[in-house]
């Protein structure tokens, strides 16, 4: 008997745990893109957003691993854990219920503008896609604030951009990436006044109750560790406040600040047949499962799930580790957990990462753009 697996969200954990069930479950993916949108590389789809959208927001019939499932466009908008289906809400407001035999909750987070759970269309996406864009070229002067990966990747693919803009990174620690080794900060740093943007530490901004950063802003920062006023032409929320988009499910599967209570195998305590991967999943402080392949071990896992036989376990790893920066003029660099940096040269980006070691080795094989895709 088939059974189904339902992948609640479609980012870029989703697709990837879509691509490795295909072959072995009946897969339904509901998504509320009509595509890959990545949530990952904020500086480079900043400064260079038609590139970024090249390898980064794909549509879903381009990737051969998905052949076989089944997408749903909507918003998740209710789950029946006993009756085993989820509700869909389409664009025209009608709804659809989903049943599953497992069901995958993938559905992320939401940060800044970059990230979020909104309904769209294609012309939608890439029109979001080049707003930002354009108010930072006509800038002068811009504020990064945050001291994570996209603050530091933002700031300097800015900088790299636009050398006319000053830029200048304000982050609240003695330094910046507190979540990597000490050494990636290091070798990060350099790079980052190489290409003369401003660093802050120690800067933490007072912000009112319930802001989330949701915009380029323009106008005064204040800080709430004493130090004066900072003000640009815009300023970019990198703050780390991040909101589960757990709106639909219930509250007896989220911890205390609404993300997916899990076991060490992935499985939702109480509900062996609902799984949760990704930034959505509160498996470690980090939540690493989204950037730890991750998606692998869950496959596993909802298949020995049907077939009643041993689960592994998610062991995450102690640091962030990967690319902080992003592709730059020349080339990649991929920190590992200890700090130690590894290179890729510029050449070898578009020539072998990006078609074989990602489209192929990772999500295993995605089309070229059809004719009427290369607008972006």
């Amino acid at each position: 008997m088939t059974r189904r697996v339902v992948i609640a969200g479609l980012g870029d954990t989703g697709v990837l745990s879509a691509v490795k069930l295909a072959k072995h479950a009946d897969v339904v993916g509901i998504s509320a893109k009509p595509g890959l949108v990545s949530g990952q590389e904020l500086g480079w789809r900043l400064a260079d957003p038609d590139h970024w959208a090249r390898h980064n927001w794909i549509p879903f019939h381009r990737f051969r691993g998905l052949d076989r499932i089944r997408t749903v466009h909507g918003t998740l908008t209710d789950v029946d854990l006993t009756a085993r289906t989820v509700t869909v809400t389409r664009a025209d407001g009608s709804t659809t219920p989903v049943a599953y035999d497992a069901l995958v909750i993938a559905t992320g987070v939401t940060n800044g503008f970059w990230r979020r759970p909104t309904l769209q269309a294609t012309t939608e996406i890439d029109a979001e896609l080049r707003a930002p864009h354009v108010q930072l070229a006509a800038a002068r002067s811009v504020i990064v604030v945050g001291g994570g990966a996209a603050a530091v990747s933002s700031a300097a693919h800015i900088a790299a951009r636009w050398p006319q803009i000053r830029v200048d990174l304000f982050f609240p620690g003695e330094r910046a990436l507190a979540g990597h080794h000490p050494r990636t900060w290091e070798r990060v740093r350099s790079r980052l006044v190489e290409a003369g943007v401003g660093l802050h530490p120690g800067h933490r901004a007072d912000l009112p109750e319930g802001f989330t950063g949701d915009a380029l802003t323009a106008g005064t920062v204040q800080w709430s560790t004493g130090q004066p006023d900072a003000s640009a032409d815009l300023v970019l929320w990198a703050i780390g406040r991040v909101r589960p988009n757990t709106g639909w499910l219930p509250a007896e599967l989220l911890d205390e600040h609404g993300f997916v209570r899990v076991t060490p195998q992935l499985q939702v305590p109480g509900h062996p047949e609902v799984f949760a991967i990704g930034d959505v999943a509160a498996t470690d402080p980090l939540r690493s499962s989204a950037r730890n392949r991750a998606d692998g071990l869950l496959a596993h896992n909802v298949r020995a799930w049907f077939a009643g036989k041993p689960l592994r376990s998610y062991r995450p790893p102690a640091r962030r580790w990967g690319s902080v920066l992003g592709i730059q003029p020349d080339g990649l660099e991929v920190f590992a957990p200890n700090g130690r940096a590894f290179r890729f040269p510029a050449w070898t980006f578009e020539r072998v990462l990006m078609p074989w070691i990602v489209r192929w080795g990772i999500y295993r094989g995605i089309r070229d753009a059809r004719p009427a895709e290369s607008r972006r």
